[in-house]
């Protein structure tokens, strides 16, 4: 086992095959949300409860600019959520980004980002 193991990837179909034969049981997630239920969750997560406590803060420092901010924040996040719905549809399993990463980058840059995700 060398370094080079580190960043083994596997290929999308053998993540998708090996999320269809799940180990012993059938386990799988059942899909009940739907797209209005995902796109509230989705901006929840986004605007979460900083912009409140800032937004008076944000007003007072950049005046009338703030609005531009929230335009150009705003299409960030849009480009991120493209970004995500462009890894699902090519990956539609369980994961997320640890799925993602290790398709793309191998396992020990999925391995981080996991720990990240668990951290954030």
């Amino acid at each position: 086992m060398g370094q080079l193991d580190l960043f083994r990837k596997k290929s999308i179909e053998q993540i998708k095959a090996d999320a269809e034969e799940g180990i012993g049981e059938k386990i799988s997630l059942r899909r009940t949300l739907g797209v209005f239920d995902l796109t509230m969750l989705g901006i929840a997560a986004i605007i979460g409860a900083g912009i409140f406590a800032m937004i008076g803060n944000a007003a007072n420092k950049g005046g009338p600019a703030v609005i531009l901010l929230f335009i150009f924040a705003a299409i960030a996040c849009a480009f991120s959520a493209l970004c995500y719905a462009e890894f699902a549809s090519r990956i539609p399993i369980a994961g997320s980004a640890y799925t993602y990463a290790y398709a793309s980058l191998g396992e020990l840059i999925a391995w981080i980002i996991g720990w990240d995700l668990i951290v954030e």
